[in-house]
């Protein structure tokens, strides 16, 4: 009996956070609704509630599953490494889901505390691919030591941001290849007092 009644919670589970993603896809967190997500998933309010005892955790939770995990690729060298993870950063900026809901986290996370720490960790596991890989290119004698990763990281990521989600202007291999070479350089310098 407890085995049915686990496989029945896991059910509600799974269809209310199917919804809240669908949710969360179509209109950001706050197009997120209790009352919709309770209808469309047939999964009573109070139920929603006795799993996520707020609006707040249901969305973190949902939030949660927004982008995959990236491996830091290892191709032998910085200029490679950057290529990849910038070329793929650039393709899901245009077709993700998560490039869509982003910037409501962002703009919710300035507000709820609950949601600010999850977009804290959400932004840790989008960049740790390139940290690994700066840290990776000072192991090899390709970055100064005393370089700080975030600078590469926002020569990289910063122009693909700002072009996907405030100038609107396309992402495309020419942009992304120009961004490289500068990010590159930049990492090449050498800091002098």
């Amino acid at each position: 009996m407890a085995q049915t009644a686990d496989k029945r919670v896991e059910r509600s589970k799974a269809a209310v956070l199917f919804e809240t993603y669908r949710q969360l896809t179509q209109g950001g967190i706050s197009g997120v609704s209790i009352d919709e997500v309770s209808r469309v998933s047939g999964v009573s309010k109070t139920t929603i509630y006795r799993h996520w005892p707020s609006r707040s955790a249901l969305l973190i939770d949902a939030c949660s599953r927004l982008g995959n995990a990236h491996q830091a690729p290892d191709t032998g060298t910085l200029r490679g490494d950057l290529h990849a993870l910038a070329m793929n950063l650039a393709e899901q900026l245009q077709t993700a889901a998560w490039a869509s809901v982003y910037p409501s986290i962002i703009d919710a996370a300035e507000r709820d505390p609950e949601i600010a720490a999850m977009q804290c960790e959400l932004h840790k596991g989008f960049m740790a691919p390139f940290h690994a890989i700066a840290e990776r290119a000072k192991t090899r004698g390709e970055m100064p030591l005393g370089k700080p990763a975030t600078d590469l990281i926002a020569a990289i990521v910063g122009p693909l941001f700002y072009r996907r989600w405030f100038s609107k202007e396309a992402i495309d291999d020419r942009f992304t290849e120009a961004i490289i070479e500068a990010a590159i350089k930049l990492a090449l310098r050498q800091e002098h007092g």
